[in-house]
C-alpha cells in the first residue's frame, strides 16, 4: 500500500496508527509520543473532527499550537480514553 492509496492524497490510516521513527530511526510507539494531530486523534479514538474539536473546547483533550499547526497531546487522549472505559 503506497502513501497515496486512498487515491485522493491522503495517508492511509493504517500507517497513522503505526509506530514512527524519531530522527535516529528509533521507532516511537505511538503512546509514548508527546502529540498528534488532530486527523490522528480522530483515527485512534474512532471520533469525528467535530467531536475531538468539541472535546478540546471543553478542555477534556490538550493542545497546543505550534506555528498554524494544532497538536493533541497524546497523555490526554489516553486519560480520556481510561476516563470514559472506567464509567
Amino acid at each position: 500500500m503506497t502513501d497515496d492509496a486512498l487515491g485522493d492524497g491522503r495517508t492511509p490510516r493504517r500507517s497513522l496508527l503505526s509506530s514512527v521513527n524519531d530522527h535516529r530511526g528509533k521507532v516511537v510507539p505511538f503512546r509514548e509520543r508527546l502529540s498528534c494531530t488532530v486527523d490522528e486523534a480522530c483515527v485512534v479514538t474512532g471520533l469525528g473532527r467535530t467531536k475531538v474539536y468539541e472535546l478540546i473546547g471543553s478542555g477534556r483533550l490538550v493542545t497546543t499550537t505550534v506555528g498554524r499547526r494544532r497538536l493533541v497531546t497524546v497523555r490526554s487522549l489516553l486519560e480520556l480514553v481510561d476516563t470514559s472505559s472506567s464509567a
